[in-house]
């Protein structure tokens, strides 16, 4: 090949890449503004549906969604997967789906879209703690003061609801901060998998695994609801939530981490509470005090501050995607 040749297929790859690079941005601010406006519109499913009968049906149709990806991916051969590879994948799954999921869901119904988008946005502050804890990696002085700036944050946005004695509000908060710990766990435990069997692989066998025990555990809740109160707009709500929010919008995170990398892709999670935030005030008619705002930015700095500062994110901090 000519060097002119050379530097014209180079130029080409270069616009290629810049191209993807772009759509890679849309798509993840697209994504965003699909998990920030989930929040309210599980609230507004949870109103008819309860949060119980809410699972029993999302766990009908996840697993569906799952080998629908699997047969596609790899064909009526699926990966076969050691056994104690699977074992794990089930513990994977019971804590991701089973514990995380069924608390991030009931949290949600006690608590607010805002509050929620900010407890859950968390996340990375526990998954630091795990690591340190786990003896996998060190906090340095900037993760410390990140951690506390955070905590910090979160006690001085949740003070309005403990001073009013809002505790059902507040319950659901605190349930969704232990939520958060939990998915944290998840992300690390599911680190070494990913890398033996990749993502697809790990996100659909635990949620097959997981899906029985939801199923048995709902199905009670699931019986009490007045199925018929449910309009097709809420129906349409639940759906967009499961199969657009949950499951396309983790395939759309992979890709978008694949394009553009983990350390530039991460911090426009933070966007995710604004987005929130304005579609409840859209939706639902929700207020926001003086104290609400400043908590959530001292909080989200903390967490920025400790994800962050002094060395790039590792790549175990945002494996995968929120798994609500």
């Amino acid at each position: 090949m000519s060097a002119t040749g050379a530097f014209v297929g180079a130029l080409s790859a270069d616009a290629t890449r810049q191209r993807r690079q772009r759509w890679a941005l849309w798509a993840a601010l697209g994504t965003l503004v699909v998990w920030g406006a989930n929040f309210s519109i599980q609230k507004q499913v949870f109103a008819a549906a309860t949060p119980g009968g809410f699972l029993f049906v999302r766990y009908l149709i996840m697993p569906a969604c799952a080998l629908a990806l699997l047969l596609w991916r790899f064909g009526p051969r699926l990966p076969r997967i050691p056994r104690a590879d699977l074992l794990r994948l089930a513990a994977l799954g019971f804590w991701g789906h089973v514990v995380h999921v069924g608390m991030v869901t009931f949290g949600i119904h006690w608590s607010t879209a805002f509050s929620s988008s900010l407890i859950l946005a968390c996340g990375p502050i526990f998954t630091l703690l795990i690591l340190r804890w786990s003896g996998i990696e060190r906090l340095g002085r900037p993760q410390v003061a990140g951690v506390a700036v955070a905590l910090a944050g979160v006690l001085t946005f949740l003070s309005d609801k403990l001073l009013a004695g809002r505790w059902a509000a507040s319950g659901g908060d605190l349930f969704l901060l232990v939520a958060a710990g939990f998915f944290s766990y998840y992300t690390v435990a599911a680190k070494p998998l990913i890398e033996r069997h990749g993502g697809v692989v790990v996100m659909t066998y635990s949620l097959l695994a997981a899906t029985p025990v939801v199923l048995i555990a709902s199905m009670p809740l699931a019986l009490r609801v007045d199925w018929s109160a449910m309009t097709p707009l809420l129906w349409a709500g639940l759906a967009w939530s499961t199969v657009v929010s949950a499951f396309a919008g983790w395939l759309v995170w992979g890709w978008v981490n694949a394009v553009r990398g983990v350390g530039r892709t991460a911090p426009l999670m933070y966007l995710m509470p604004p987005v929130a935030a304005a579609v409840a005030w859209l939706a639902t008619d929700e207020r926001f005090t003086t104290i609400k705002l400043v908590g959530a930015a001292i909080a989200l700095a903390g967490v920025a501050i400790a994800q962050f500062a002094g060395r790039p994110p590792a790549s175990v901090r945002e494996a995968p995607p929120p798994t609500d």
